[in-house]
């Protein structure tokens, strides 16, 4: 059994509220690529113009460094924002109290 599997709302000690709303955030990855696809048509679109010559090499060097780095904050934001709302893996249901 994979460790990514999300938990039934029983053993988390969520509504079903709260977990649609976990579920319901894109993931960091997801956008990234996405803004990937983009950039790589958009550059295209603009090369087939005749607008700017661009170097292949350096754009794909670019585009991972870029890449790279918003995957790296975005897991950063992403952990960061788990850990302040309790849902990461050392936060139990008894520690929140809703009433």
């Amino acid at each position: 059994m994979s460790t990514h599997e999300p938990k039934p709302a029983f053993e988390t000690g969520q509504s079903a509220p709260e977990l649609r709303a976990q579920a319901a955030r894109a993931r960091v990855g997801t956008v990234v690529w996405g803004l990937i696809v983009l950039a790589l048509a958009s550059l295209i679109i603009v090369s087939k113009l005749g607008l700017v010559a661009l170097n292949g090499n350096y754009v794909l060097i670019g585009l991972m460094i870029g890449a790279g780095a918003a995957l790296v904050v975005g897991g950063l934001v992403s952990a960061r924002s788990r850990k302040g709302n309790g849902s990461g893996p050392g936060s139990s249901a008894a520690g929140s109290d809703h009433q």
